[in-house]
């Protein structure tokens, strides 16, 4: 697996970088009480905040031309009147009376932009937990003109945000924001403001808002992101340097393929501290919760990922001779592309605050129906992948497949091509390809030659054993033979014939060789048969009530006379040949045989 060595250092560094990358990094600020709101409630809010044009009206709700009849429609009017801009309006909110020395009522449009400042950088109201009750909530453990809206803890003292109930001019009851909490802004906002920024910059830079995030947020992101670029860029070169130091290769194919995505994936882990620095808003924290760039930056890794997996493995194919093997790794890396992309989405939308339990409950119904109806695409797909991997055949092999025989011409995601021996293409879908029994004929490593040698019944027991020891003299002397292993044997008594037995393997690889060969074989037995006197039978009923072929006589004894003097120089080779015999005979037959026109070639 020599491509898996130059995988896995980039795995390595991947992996670190996407652990770095989705660890949650959330700026020091003041603890709320409220939960953090997601990207998808932070939109739900400005859409119902966009919906509600008038105040909101209940049922016994005093008449109030700013809607400060309830808790929740008081707050909702200053928090319309302060993202409006519309201080002294959002002012007509705050409780003005009693306030301490130093504060007087003439404050109250800057008390009320500075609290609005401080709302939105440390706490999150979800106005639709607040009471609609003109009289307040009941059962909170607070006096009944009261009314606690939410509460910041610095340095172990809290301070309660409180909504009180107070007389109008005319006498009647309203709700707004309770002196004790007006008091306080000034020194929340000193806690919680933007300091020297606000005495150099634009004071609208503070006021207007984009997607709940200040003007001045939006600048300082813009200035850090330009300026952590080219740090970014030098992260990633001193990488490239190290790297190179240690293998120029794995440099050179880092840069290649994952110098863009590396260096976002940097960029946005070094904006995401810095940005936490400044201590970003309820808004800009619920904006980085959905780490949309850093959700892009991953998924254009992994992609890019994918593409050198698939390099490395098509280089290694190629080494190893599967060539035909890359027709997979295109269609099986857009797959996983696929998968990562969908991945990503999801988990930017689980960021982002929509429950994906419910989507993906969807996607498997329709996965479900859509691997019913793709249910034969998907198994020729894996028998293709069958094919390539155990490879039974591959492309341009002569094969046995069921009952018919042909070349592979093509191994296709979907069927495989033969062309046979008439020269008709076949083409059969790969799932039931993958199933049949396969012979391949050109993985062979030599061809089985096994003749049944069937004799005339009048053949004598010494013309068998001549015979025996004569075939098996011309295969063991044959330079095409292999003499193990090798066996001539009388077998048996057939119906008609007395039947020899001839085992042995021809050391060639080419079919057409193999037949010459074999043709050989045939005529040096015929004469050998022919030799001993003997003959072939035939599988037919013989009557003798005429003379038959003429006995050779003169053969027979000739040949009884060979067995006697073999036997009586002990030199009878049943039932085997001794080794030194076998290697004296080696290749001592002349082949091509004497008369072919490559005799002459092959004995000089």
């Amino acid at each position: 697996m020599n491509w898996l060595k130059g995988v896995m250092p980039l795995a390595v560094i991947g992996s670190v970088v996407v652990l770095v990358s989705v660890v949650r990094m959330e700026p020091v600020m003041a603890e709320s009480e409220t939960a953090q709101p997601t990207f998808k409630e932070l939109m739900e809010r400005k859409a119902k905040a966009n919906a509600n044009a008038g105040p909101e009206v209940a049922a016994g709700m005093p008449d109030d031309a700013l809607g400060r009849g309830t808790p929740r429609s008081s707050v909702q009017g200053y928090l319309k009147a302060a993202g409006e801009r519309n201080y002294t309006r959002a002012a007509e909110f705050l409780d003005l009376r009693n306030l301490p020395t130093g504060l007087s009522e003439s404050q109250g449009p800057e008390l009320a932009r500075e609290l609005k400042i401080v709302l939105d950088r440390t706490l999150w109201i979800d106005v639709e937990t607040l009471s609609a009750n003109p009289e307040g909530e009941s059962n909170d453990n607070l006096p009944v003109v009261r009314e606690r809206i939410g509460g910041l803890s610095i340095e172990g003292k809290t301070y309660d945000l409180l909504m009180q109930r107070v007389p109008r001019g005319d006498g009647v009851y309203i709700w707004k924001f309770s002196s004790l909490t007006v008091a306080e802004i000034p020194m929340l906002y000193q806690q919680f403001g933007y300091g020297p920024l606000e005495h150099v910059l634009p004071a609208w830079l503070f006021d207007v808002s984009i997607l709940g995030v200040h003007l001045v947020v939006w600048a300082v992101a813009v200035v850090i992101s330009i300026l952590l670029i080219p740090v970014a860029r030098l992260v990633t070169w001193l990488l490239v340097s190290l790297l190179g130091a240690v293998r120029a290769d794995l440099a050179q194919q880092f840069t290649q393929y994952f110098r863009g995505p590396f260096t976002l994936l940097v960029w946005t882990v070094l904006g995401r501290e810095a940005i936490g620095l400044i201590g970003p808003s309820v808004a800009v924290r619920a904006l980085g919760q959905a780490r949309t760039v850093q959700v892009i930056a991953l998924a254009w890794f992994l992609l890019r990922f994918v593409d050198f997996a698939a390099h490395r493995i098509g280089i290694n194919l190629d080494h190893q001779g599967l060539s035909g093997s890359r027709v997979l790794l295109v269609p099986v890396a857009r797959l996983i592309k696929v998968l990562a992309l969908a991945g990503a989405i999801l988990l930017w939308l689980d960021n982002a605050g929509y429950k994906v339990t419910t989507l993906l409950a969807g996607l498997s119904i329709s996965g479900v129906a859509v691997a019913l109806a793709s249910q034969k695409t998907l198994e020729n797909i894996f028998g293709a992948l069958t094919l390539f991997t155990s490879r039974p055949v591959k492309v341009g092999d002569f094969c046995r497949f069921g009952d018919k025989v042909g070349t592979i011409e093509e191994i296709g995601l979907r069927a495989t091509r033969i062309r046979t021996l008439d020269r008709t293409v076949i083409t059969v879908a790969n799932a039931e390809f993958a199933n049949l029994h396969l012979d391949n004929y050109s993985e062979r490593d030599r061809f089985w030659y096994h003749p049944t040698l069937q004799l005339r019944y009048e053949t004598t027991p010494d013309q068998i054993r001549y015979i025996l020891i004569e075939v098996r003299k011309m295969l063991y002397a044959h330079p095409k033979i292999v003499s193990e292993p090798l066996h001539v044997r009388f077998k048996g008594f057939g119906a008609y014939s007395l039947d020899i037995d001839v085992f042995a393997y021809i050391g060639v690889t080419n079919y057409t060789e193999s037949l010459e060969i074999a043709e050989d074989l045939n005529l040096r037995i015929m004469d050998v048969i022919a030799a001993a006197g003997s003959d072939f039978a035939f599988p037919s009923e013989v009557q003798y009530s005429l003379p038959g072929k003429p006995f050779d006589e003169e053969r027979a004894k000739a040949v009884t006379a060979a067995v006697k003097d073999w036997k009586s120089k002990r030199e009878l080779y049943l039932p085997d040949f001794p080794s030194d015999k076998i290697a004296a005979l080696k290749s001592t037959l002349a082949y091509p045989p004497e008369g072919s026109p490559h005799y002459a070639q092959a004995k000089a």
